[in-house]
């Protein structure tokens, strides 16, 4: 089973990531999409309809991953592999500074 996650810009719904069997991919919300007040979460991901896809996590999505010390006490804490990725972003990206945050898909 694939995991998700849902992709908040300013706590407004802007789409979802998830995995897939050649890698990730991300998918703009259409209510977000549609709205032209809302920007596209990030100058690599302009928004459009198509879905994008990567062999490996997005560059975007795994810089808002900490580093560093925060990302080994939150490794501690969590008990995850520091070679998941993914795992990482949707355990702990719900709070990151910025405008985007990533919510893991509840079990």
């Amino acid at each position: 089973m694939y995991r998700k996650g849902k992709v908040f810009y300013r706590e407004i719904l802007a789409g979802e990531i998830f995995e897939n069997e050649d890698g990730y991919a991300f998918k703009y919300n259409e209510t977000f999409l549609n709205d032209e007040t809302c920007p596209a979460i990030s100058f690599t991901l302009p928004k459009r309809k198509e879905v994008y896809l990567s062999k490996t996590l997005f560059p975007f999505f795994d810089g808002l991953i900490p580093e560093g010390w925060l990302l080994n006490l939150t490794q501690n804490i969590w008990k995850l592999n520091r070679k998941d990725r993914f795992g990482i972003l949707l355990t702990v990206c719900e709070d990151c500074i910025g405008a985007v945050s990533v919510k893991g898909e509840e079990k």
